[in-house]
């Protein structure tokens, strides 16, 4: 018998190491990626159709009730000028609204701030596109951008004008501002 076994163990290995031990399976994946037109406001990236960026802030600082002119500007969240970058191609539009206290100031200002407590107090303001202050930006008023897809700052300047029998207290305003692609 050990004859028979010794012949039979030799031609399970030939058969066993004249098959493959395995076989290479190949495919693919596909990667793709849809871009959208967008814009980096004050830090923010944003794309076309995004609500809720800031824009900035807009202080006049601590008066008293007998001031004649404050002066200001919008900055963003670092102190710096409004920044804007905006994909290339796009020349994007700014636009500022009148604010939630439209016609309610009494001095030459356009918009107004309201008190925080007392109904009927208001303290009138401008938004300027210039430092000088000569340049109202009309409520709906527009700022055009370039188009080359770089930063650009844009400068908002403000000024509040003081009105007699001002009361005491915080005033304020909210301005809803739109950037068109």
């Amino acid at each position: 018998m050990r004859n028979i076994l010794l012949p039979a163990l030799g031609i399970g290995t030939a058969l066993f190491t004249a098959m493959p031990a395995h076989a290479d399976i190949t495919g693919s994946v596909d990667a793709t990626i849809t871009l959208n037109a967008g814009c980096i406001i004050n830090g923010q990236n944003l794309a076309d159709g995004a609500a809720g960026a800031d824009f900035g802030n807009l202080d006049f600082g601590t008066q008293n009730t007998l001031f004649g002119v404050a002066d200001g500007q919008v900055l963003n969240g670092g102190g710096g000028a409004l920044s804007i970058q905006c994909s290339p191609g796009i020349t994007p539009v700014l636009s500022f609204d009148a604010g939630e206290n439209d016609g309610e100031g009494a001095g030459p200002g356009l918009r107004a701030m309201a008190h925080g407590s007392t109904a009927g107090q208001f303290v009138t303001y401008n938004l300027y596109s210039d430092a000088g202050r000569t340049t109202i930006i009309p409520i709906g008023g527009d700022i055009s951008l370039s188009a080359s897809g770089a930063a650009q700052t844009v400068n908002v300047y403000g000024r509040a004008f003081g009105e007699a029998a001002l009361v005491t207290g915080a005033y304020g305003d909210v301005i809803t501002v739109v950037l068109e692609l």
